[in-house]
């Protein structure tokens, strides 16, 4: 099993323009991932995806490799298509964040042993949550799954709703998680999904996921216990650099 650990970058974020080149303690964000991701034993080829002529020169600076895809994409699992077109001779693809600089590799591993599965289309990773903040965050998406840890639904609402029990009580009756935005995919199955038309679940929620979900598609889940870092905002960032 060959697999591809692709990262999309792209410059024109609403929330924080230029975010993978900013300086994190002497390397840039994208710097950072990509070699993170390097770190990885189960992949075999990390690549940057990006549609900006910076990004690709400094992924050159430090003798990275890079793919210039399209500008038309929405999200990072049609940039990850693209590059599957252009690199050929992968069997599973990993996608992930370029905002997450300090990710863990054995995050990206445990991610990557749900392929030992040949059954397996999608994967992706969980994690417990035990505080009230978490539960009731809007912005965290949570996980319902099945009995063969598969992903039921993600919602950005509670779920599930906890029936007779006060709600500083639900972290008492049923273990939560959260999902943790690092997936993985069969080539033949990332080809598919992305000419899906958006899901109507997709957009109630805006949750690119529940398009795979709503169309049949199951999604492997493994439990991570490590917190990831993700940078959204210069806050985020300032916040990083003072800890």
């Amino acid at each position: 099993m060959k697999v591809l650990g692709v990262i999309p970058a792209r410059y024109a974020s609403t929330r924080f323009p230029g975010k993978p080149l900013v300086d994190i303690q002497g390397k840039s964000m994208i710097r950072r991932v990509y070699e993170q991701a390097a770190k990885a034993s189960g992949i075999d080829k990390v690549v940057v995806a990006t549609d900006d002529e910076r990004i690709a020169a400094e992924v050159k600076s430090f003798v990275g490799e890079f793919i210039m895809t399209g500008s038309q994409h929405q999200s990072g699992t049609d940039r990850c298509a693209e590059v599957v077109e252009k690199v050929p001779g992968f069997d599973v693809i990993v996608n992930i964040q370029g905002d997450e600089p300090f990710i863990d590799p054995a995050q990206i591993d445990l991610l990557i042993s749900c392929f030992t599965d040949p059954q397996v289309q999608l994967a992706t990773l969980i994690k417990e949550i035990h505080t009230p903040e978490e539960l009731f965050n809007h912005n965290l998406p949570k996980v319902i799954l099945n009995s063969k840890r598969e992903a039921v639904y993600f919602s950005r609402q509670t779920i599930p709703y906890i029936r007779n029990a006060e709600k500083e009580n639900w972290l008492k009756a049923h273990q939560f998680y959260k999902h943790i935005g690092i997936y993985g995919y069969t080539v033949p199955v990332l080809l598919e999904i992305t000419k899906l038309a958006p899901s109507s679940l997709e957009i109630a929620e805006s949750l690119e996921q529940l398009r795979w979900v709503e169309n049949g598609y199951s999604i492997q889940t493994r439990v991570t216990t490590i917190e990831t870092i993700a940078i959204d905002t210069p806050e985020d960032l300032n916040k990083i650099i003072r800890s």
